[in-house]
């Protein structure tokens, strides 16, 4: 069976219901007042339940939907909840709406319904685990303690290898929302105000991409906004890597590594190319002429934790960019508590750098490469390190030379000198 398809049965779902004002106005309130009592337990989920409007949709809904951008709701469903699971459902649409399960779907060309589930399975536990109002039992809804720690993707490949086992059916009926598909379209379904000033949803929404990405950038700002005044025990594990993510953007260490050999690119001086500054005087002073040379030194971690794979792949990488450049020094070694294999390569034998030969396998000694560039004078434009981030002790000479530092392995190591990317082998 292809991974982006399932067989799913058909499922009758309930139609909606036709709006009924003291319904809808009993339901309004009891969603009012469950996201003050949001506010006043839990600030990040209040102000993030908060910024999205009510919006009855009782034409076309049966339970509770966000599209990032409103809380549409049924007005029967939200009536037959308890003041305690209300405050849940408003958590389940906002980590749907933090997490972004529909895209992170659509990108890896999940089956609907399964990522459905699996995305229900996931904030439904994170919501258990801090304990954000009442898990609901009113009407069914997804929890298991077995996919505890996993992401939704990995749910996701869980549930599909199971897919000849498991009652999809069942499982779909203890959605408890509507997960609407995002489909495109030129503002179908938007909300409209009654005769009360409340907004009315009569059709599922539609958005163009542009204004997707507006409501991506919204939730993003008060996800950040939100956070700043919240307690530390107040947000989720997964959200905290998001605005972890944020706030410490990580450039992708090709990116990084490229930018970093580029700018040691030299100049030189030539009359050719005469200095304004001379313009006006008996001088002729030369002008600056760019030259494509770059002076780098590259160094190995071969500790253990990278692999000669790996090695050969960063090599890789490095020679690519070097073939950018007319003119190009650069010396390599690898390192575990001592360097082996120095090598220099230029344009006259670049084409020996695909066999350089990975050596090491030892300890950890950062500082060796240090005192070997100190006692063989070498002195780079940049020195670039590839490595698992796990000095014996010291990190290096910060002062010595700039320096580079491609991390493999843990994301939360930051050296405390330097630039640094981390590398992501399943790249």
């Amino acid at each position: 069976m292809d991974k982006g398809t399932a067989n799913t049965k058909n499922i009758d779902l309930p139609v909606g219901f036709e709006t009924v004002k003291e319904e809808d106005l009993q339901a309004r309130e009891a969603l009012t007042t469950a996201r003050v009592k949001m506010l006043l337990k839990t600030s990040w989920f209040g102000t993030m339940a908060t910024r999205l409007p009510l919006v009855n949709a009782d034409a076309w809904l049966p339970t509770a939907a966000t599209d990032g951008k409103y809380f549409y709701y049924n007005s029967k469903f939200i009536n037959m909840l308890r003041p305690g699971e209300l405050i849940f459902l408003f958590g389940h649409e906002v980590l749907h709406n933090v997490y972004e399960h529909l895209g992170r779907s659509k990108q890896n060309k999940h089956n609907p319904t399964l990522a459905n589930i699996a995305a229900d399975y996931c904030v439904n536990r994170d919501l258990k685990e801090n304990r954000i109002g009442t898990f609901i039992t009113t009407v069914p809804a997804l929890y298991d303690y077995k996919y505890d720690g996993m992401s939704m993707e990995e749910v996701y490949d869980s549930l599909y290898e199971n897919a000849d086992k498991i009652d999809l059916e069942d499982l779909v009926n203890k959605l408890l929302d509507e997960h609407l598909d995002d489909e495109e379209g030129e503002g179908g379904g938007q909300p409209e105000e009654d005769a009360n000033g409340n907004l009315v949803s009569k059709s599922r929404p539609k958005y163009t991409k542009e204004q997707k990405q507006e409501i991506r950038d919204q939730i993003k700002e008060s996800l950040l906004q939100s956070a700043a005044g919240a307690g530390a025990g107040e947000i989720p594990a997964g959200v905290k890597r998001i605005i972890k993510d944020l706030t410490e953007p990580k450039m992708p260490w090709q990116e990084l590594l490229n930018m970093s050999i580029q700018s040691t690119q030299k100049g030189d001086y030539s009359f050719m190319a005469r200095s304004k500054k001379g313009y006006f005087s008996d001088v002729a002073l030369p002008g600056q002429t760019p030259e494509d040379t770059i002076d780098i030194a590259l160094a190995l971690d071969m500790s253990g934790s990278i692999s000669d794979t790996m090695g050969k792949e960063m090599l890789s990488e490095v020679r690519g960019i070097m073939e950018q450049f007319t003119d190009f020094r650069v010396k390599v070694w690898c390192f575990d508590t001592q360097c082996y294999n120095y090598q220099e390569f230029t344009p006259q034998n670049i084409d020996e750098f695909e066999n350089y030969a990975i050596t090491g396998g030892g300890g950890t000694d950062f500082d060796a490469n240090w005192k070997f560039m100190k006692e063989n004078e070498i002195q780079p434009e940049r020195f670039i390190m590839f490595t698992d981030g796990y000095p014996w002790d010291s990190w290096g000479d910060p002062d010595y030379c700039d320096t580079v530092f491609i991390i493999h392995g843990n994301q939360d190591i930051k050296p405390p000198f330097g630039n640094y990317a981390y590398y992501d082998e399943a790249k």
